[in-house]
């Protein structure tokens, strides 16, 4: 809107666009609850603590008006459903600005990634901000469907959904002046670096963040954020489906701290959002334990703004983007309505979007697989195997004696350890990775995903050769997903065919295909509440300690692959 007009309705010369009459503010500043009106001039809010008359009027009768959440850190493609389904699906909790990297479905098909995001952020109904995947792929010890130097990232700078360079995971090559990292980083040097730097302290983390890197949302208890943040680091406390840090790092967050620590979710599926929320369950959890509620949604709002350079939202406040939510209940964090820079959040809202052509429909490239092929060889002693640990993306590394006959490793139901394999699916090779994995509490059969973080292989966990291949083959035929397989059978799958990585559906269809997948596995004995995260999860090599890649078990300590 024109300059003169924001200035008019302001000062309540002219009738406002928009009024959202009788609301009780939340003051950032104060932590006080404030009777006023809210004056919004198209997108922007003009006016606050003062009567307005407007040509709309939202009746707020006495509900509580706080800053639009903004979520700092998360990929897309782990909400199972397009950006645009995951704009309706999220939006009404009261997130207005997502921050995402498209980093999963930039490894699939290289840069096409960063033109379908931005494409896609140009139709969102709340503001979608995309940050250019720095690691593609994530390390050398893996096979990925694309490579991204910065060449390749250059054009993509200063586009206006554009944000920075997102999470940088080669912690060694920064460390150790990689070239091609720190071409990167210099690249954005006047802009945002994201980090992503699980446990790293001392000396190491202080030559970390003085490559100018200024985030990181992989820290997983308080003693190691409260030096990240001393060391001038913002914080991301993270609270997934399946990493889970908000407990370990909610007795941090105070008034004191709260200018340096924000909110993500990093990767949450469209369930466990309808069964508990999105950043609107992490306000009300963190207020629950007994955090004070205006360090909570400051982290929510205020300073998650700061922390990204978006000096125009964050607050309720005359110049500040109109991204505002309506609460019933402060403590519960009970999301009434959504207004997104001036507009009412309904469906009649989404229904002026408009939609984007999907993209990568054709990348599973494996070649199908049979039993044969997940045989492990090795004889007796110890071998090592993956520690899953529950709630967490960091693994153990164990050392377990499994049963050896005629030169060929077996599980070991008794020690809960079963097969897990990584099958390249990119069609550079036919590598396929192969160990064990402890914690699934697996019986029988195999679950599959062609979700495998960073490189998305395909990732199979299972008691039975025959059956890890039938899961397998499945992902071939339906071009990516889920699968559950026993004795021969496929027991429930849900198809991803873009990119392998996410549904051409609704989020309500993807959310309900979930329920008969985690019954399917549980069937198997499976005790993970999020099991096929937690598959997918167990290919990252750039999270401690033990993981593994087509290319084999790779020991992240060392950075280098098993040899055993």
């Amino acid at each position: 809107m024109p300059l003169p007009a924001r200035i008019a309705q302001g000062r309540g010369s002219a009738p406002a666009d928009l009024v959202i009459r009788d609301v009780r503010l939340f003051d950032l500043v104060t932590g006080d609850l404030i009777r006023t009106d809210i004056a919004v001039c198209g997108g922007t809010i003009v006016g606050t603590y003062g009567s307005y008359h407007g040509t709309r009027v939202i009746e707020g009768r006495g509900r509580i008006a706080v800053p639009g959440f903004i979520d700092t850190h998360l990929h897309v493609e782990s909400s199972l459903v397009t950006p645009l389904e995951f704009d309706r699906c999220v939006l009404p909790h009261g997130v207005t600005t997502a921050i995402c990297d498209p980093h999963e479905m930039a490894n699939v098909i290289g840069t096409g990634a960063f033109d379908y995001f931005l494409a896609c952020a140009e139709r969102t109904i709340m503001d979608l901000r995309v940050q250019l995947s720095s690691c593609v792929p994530a390390t050398h010890l893996e096979t990925a469907g694309a490579r991204i130097e910065a060449a390749d990232l250059a054009p993509y700078r200063g586009h206006r959904s554009g944000i920075g360079l997102a999470e940088f995971m080669n912690v060694p090559g920064v460390l150790g002046g990689d070239p091609a990292c720190l071409a990167k980083i210099a690249l954005f040097a006047d802009g945002h670096v994201d980090g992503h730097a699980p446990l790293l302290r001392g000396l190491d983390l202080n030559g970390y963040i003085a490559a100018g890197i200024r985030t990181d949302h992989e820290t997983t208890t308080s003693d190691e954020a409260l030096e990240k943040i001393r060391k001038g680091m913002t914080v991301l406390i993270r609270e997934g489906s399946v990493s889970k840090d908000l407990h370990a790092l909610a007795p941090l967050l105070d008034i004191a701290t709260s200018p340096f620590l924000a909110l993500c979710t990093d990767d949450r599926n469209p369930l466990d959002i309808a069964e508990e929320g999105h950043i609107d369950h992490m306000i009300r959890t963190l207020i629950g334990l007994g955090r004070p509620p205006l360090a909570v949604y400051r982290a929510a709002s205020l300073t998650a703004a700061t922390a990204f350079g978006l000096r125009d939202r964050g607050l309720i406040a005359p110049g500040r983007r109109a991204d505002i939510v309506l609460l019933d209940d402060l403590e519960a964090c009970a999301v009434s309505d959504v207004i997104a820079a001036g507009r009412l959040v309904d469906e009649g809202l989404f229904a002026t979007r408009g939609s984007v052509a999907p993209v990568g429909l054709d990348s599973v490239k494996a070649a199908r697989v049979s039993a044969d092929d997940f045989q492990v060889s090795g004889g007796l002693g110890e071998s090592s195997v993956i520690g899953v640990v529950p709630g967490r993306i960091i693994t153990e590394h164990l050392r377990l004696t499994l049963p050896s006959r005629g030169g060929v490793r077996h599980v070991d139901l008794e020690q809960d350890a079963v097969k897990v394999a990584v099958v390249a699916r990119h069609g550079v090779n036919r590598n396929i990775g192969l160990g064990f994995v402890k914690g699934f509490g697996m019986k029988r059969g195999a679950i599959a995903s062609s979700i495998g973080h960073d490189s998305h292989n395909i990732c199979v966990v299972g008691a039975d050769d025959a059956d890890m291949a039938a899961a397998v083959n499945r992902l071939i035929e339906i071009q990516g997903g889920f699968a559950v397989v026993s004795d021969g059978e496929v027991r429930a799958e849900l198809p991803l065919p873009i990119a392998g990585l996410m549904s051409d559906r609704s989020y309500e269809w993807v959310r309900d295909a979930l329920h008969p997948l985690r019954a399917a596995a549980r069937d198997l004995g499976v005790v993970l509440p999020e099991p096929f995260l937690q598959v997918a999860f167990l290919p990252l090599p750039v999270i401690p300690h033990l993981k593994i890649t087509d290319m084999g078990l790779v020991d992240v300590d060392r950075f280098e692959l098993v040899r055993e």
